[in-house]
């Protein structure tokens, strides 16, 4: 699976490494994506998610279910 949080769409970024004689080189930074299981109540079943740490907060703000429509809205889930 690709590294793309499944609730925001974060996903890797490019950079650069930058010396202290400031030559550049490329990297990568990477979101702090977590394998996470919920619960929708409504459904009764448990569903496995990869989302970033900021997804969590935001799931445990304002509920699985509206952020998981708003998710589907905009084509990060199936």
């Amino acid at each position: 699976m690709s590294r793309i949080c499944q609730i925001t769409g974060k996903k890797v970024i490019t950079g650069n490494n930058v010396s202290h004689s400031n030559i550049k080189t490329k990297r990568k930074f990477y979101p702090n994506l977590q394998t996470k299981k919920f619960y929708i109540p409504e459904e009764d079943k448990w569903i496995t998610l990869k989302v970033s740490a900021a997804a969590i907060r935001t799931i445990n703000k304002n509920g699985i279910t509206p952020v998981l429509k708003e998710a589907r809205a905009k084509g990060y889930l199936k």
